[in-house]
């Protein structure tokens, strides 16, 4: 039993120290993101109910059948209806019947209706592409934001560690007296400023890794992390399609086009649906019944030797009574429910024409309601097309931007390296102060972090125009 718990013990810790060295890559964060976003599932659901409603929409087709039955007892006083006298009785009745209905035709309205529910799919489908792609897309800028920090922050480390050497070898000199006291404050100063922009910067990365962490709906933020090896590429060909290439590849490709296109085939069903009402509609209609009673049923008749006669008039002129022979029936035991049933049972068949007439104006509106809906519908596909006209045109001028920043960024920092490396030789000799020195060290560090501003916008801005281009942001194995 111990074994057991130790060997348990052992795989928990193992199973934990695995989760916290995990790595995750750009492709894992958006599945997952994707897998586990609430707007998606809500969008599932949506999809299933339009699933659901061409279910319907097909069973319009099909006829309606209904079946029903019923019991009843009858107490106190009733007609008995063997011999047609009020009676204090209890009588019992049993009927059945089945109901038969079809649509022969109403205005073609069933066959629009399944057209319509065909789309409906499709442009639910097509919003989950949607929201998939803003997520990947959002999910892509945290995780290069993630990548930014974590070199920012290398780039702040390694810059504190050499000021820490720069302190301690001008501690040195202090202590020869080639450099006054002042300049090993200054170097002291300059350290405190480093510890600083390490903090900074260990913040900064564990913010984004929170808002990345907050993406995927995950709790511990804290050990999560992403695959630095992962670093996406920046050497995108993109930039060699025109704009009006990539503006014409993004209307034949981007979902939100594809939603507004869906929707303006569902206004044009819904007008065709709505015109369907003026028209005439012919169903068929089948019913079968049936019944049984419990009542004693008359088998025979016998004289009345308590009333044997009765009168039922006189002869004019004698006043001579007419008498009638009084008989009473003679009752027996019902028919058996299954021949009842036989015999009692009946079938109605036939068609019904319905015209619409006036009702109110209903249809009328319903036509000019579904006529503005589907007048809305073509502005917002007008609008779409000319929001993805403006959205690749600067998609387009911001990553030529990107890239115009960071090729003269580059340019900065090789020259504030060269600046640098000069201070630092003059420092060392003694012809600068220890404040112009920490002047050029500074520009020097700041260039290294502009470089990796621009580095990684440069990709973000890219990956955006090559996504309005059709190409996938992750491409998979």
């Amino acid at each position: 039993m111990i074994t057991k718990k130790i060997v348990l013990f052992l795989l928990l810790v193992g199973f934990q120290l695995s989760a916290q060295d995990k790595k995750w890559t750009l492709e894992e964060c958006v599945d997952y993101a994707i897998q586990n976003n609430i707007s998606i599932k809500q969008s599932e659901l949506d999809l299933k109910n339009a699933n659901i409603n061409r279910k319907d929409a097909v069973g319009a087709f099909l006829p309606s059948i209904n079946g029903n039955a019923s019991h009843s007892w009858n107490i106190g006083l009733n007609q008995n209806i063997t011999t047609g006298l009020l009676e204090n009785q209890t009588t019992q009745f049993t009927s059945a019947g089945l109901n038969v209905g079809i649509d022969i035709y109403n205005g073609l309205r069933n066959q629009l209706q399944l057209r319509k529910s065909n789309l409906q799919i499709i442009a639910n489908q097509y919003q989950i592409t949607k929201m998939q792609e803003d997520i990947a897309l959002n999910v892509a800028n945290a995780y290069l934001q993630i990548l930014f920090n974590k070199e920012n922050l290398k780039v702040q480390v390694q810059q504190k560690a050499y000021d820490v050497k720069q302190l301690e070898r001008t501690q040195e000199l202090v202590e020869a007296g080639v450099v006054p006291n002042g300049d090993l404050l200054d170097i002291k100063a300059t350290v405190a400023s480093d510890n600083q922009r390490v903090i900074a910067a260990e913040n900064a990365l564990l913010i984004s890794k929170l808002s990345l962490a907050q993406l995927l709906r995950l709790e511990d933020f804290v050990n999560f992390d992403i695959d630095d090896n992962q670093i996406p590429s920046f050497n995108s060909e993109i930039l060699l399609q025109s704009s009006q290439d990539i503006m014409q590849k993004a209307k034949e490709t981007r979902t939100e086009i594809k939603i507004a296109q869906s929707n303006l085939e569902l206004a044009q069903k819904d007008v065709s649906i709505a015109k369907g009402a003026y028209q005439p509609t012919i169903s068929g209609f089948y019913s079968f019944s049936t019944r049984a009673a419990y009542s004693d049923k008359i088998v025979g008749f016998q004289p009345d030797i308590n009333n044997p006669t009765s009168v039922i008039g006189y002869v004019d002129g004698t006043n001579q009574a007419v008498l009638q022979q009084n008989f009473l029936p003679i009752l027996g035991n019902p028919d058996s429910i299954i021949d009842q049933f036989s015999n009692n049972k009946g079938q109605n068949f036939g068609l019904q024409l319905t015209i619409p007439i006036f009702n109110g104006f209903a249809t009328r509106n319903n036509v000019q309601r579904s006529k503005v809906a589907l007048e809305r519908a073509k502005l917002n596909l007008e609008q779409q097309n000319l929001d993805v006209e403006r959205i690749v045109f600067t998609a387009y001028s911001d990553a030529n931007s990107a890239k115009e920043s960071y090729e003269a960024a580059e340019t900065t920092l090789l020259a504030r390296k060269l600046s640098f490396e000069y201070a630092k030789a003059r420092y060392e000799v003694g012809l600068i102060n220890v404040f112009d020195f920490n002047q050029a060290q500074t520009l020097y560090v700041n260039a290294q972090s502009e470089v990796l501003r621009t580095k990684y916008d440069y990709i973000f801005r890219t990956k955006i125009l090559e996504f309005y281009f059709g190409i996938p942001l992750i491409k998979k194995q």
